[in-house]
């Protein structure tokens, strides 16, 4: 069941993006890549990146839609990456996480063992938070497709109200550094994944996966 973690981050990205079935957009709009070519995380030296050209073809609600799952799939994958590299090496929390299951043992099952290692209604519980915090995302008025701030969650992104005592040029530029750091950690999750799965897939990672 090595590669039962691997399963479920998949399982969880298709289910989380709707299986990436976008909303369709009635007519092509290339204006729209005009107001994407402005929007947070456009920066040097990438700058506007859209090689394919997906935002000729969409809707600004469909934007939106992009922009919700990108963030919301770069947040998951930075919680994923310092996760891994703190169990790759052996950080771990006291105690137990169960009757009979420490956290130790599953630090040293390595990143991937250590969901293994999990009890079924220990995988159960995770599964059900991830989905409270799905559904959550969903609920802010307006919504994310109709005019509302994408990768907003109530009560669990910002609960102290930090960002309302910023100026909208500094959490623009916070919002922007978070795209990007969710950007890379993306690249690198998929990368440890890999590593760790096949021998020599990641070069700069050969002899460092568990």
């Amino acid at each position: 069941m090595a590669r039962g973690l691997f399963s479920v981050v998949l399982a969880l990205a298709f289910f989380g993006a709707s299986a990436f079935q976008a909303p369709r957009s009635q007519h092509a709009m290339p204006v729209v890549s005009a107001a994407a070519s402005e929007m947070e995380g456009v920066t040097p030296p990438v700058g506007f990146f859209d090689p394919l050209g997906f935002t000729d073809l969409a809707s600004p609600a469909t934007l939106a839609w992009f922009r919700h799952a990108e963030i919301k799939h770069g947040r998951v994958a930075m919680a994923a990456t310092v996760g891994w590299m703190l169990t790759e090496n052996g950080i771990h929390f006291p105690g137990n996480v169960a009757s009979g299951t420490s956290f130790e043992s599953l630090a040293n099952a390595g990143p991937i063992g250590a969901w293994d290692g999990l009890s079924t209604i220990g995988k159960v519980q995770i599964l059900v938070f991830l989905g409270c915090i799905e559904i959550a995302g969903e609920m802010p008025k307006p919504h994310y497709m109709k005019g509302g701030k994408p990768g907003v969650i109530p009560y669990i992104w910002d609960p102290l109200g930090v960002t309302s005592k910023m100026s909208e040029d500094t959490l623009r530029t916070n919002r922007t550094k978070e795209i990007n750091n969710g950007r890379l950690a993306m690249i690198a999750i998929i990368s440890f994944f890999s590593a760790a799965q096949i021998d020599g897939s990641v070069p700069a990672l050969v002899g460092m996966m568990k």
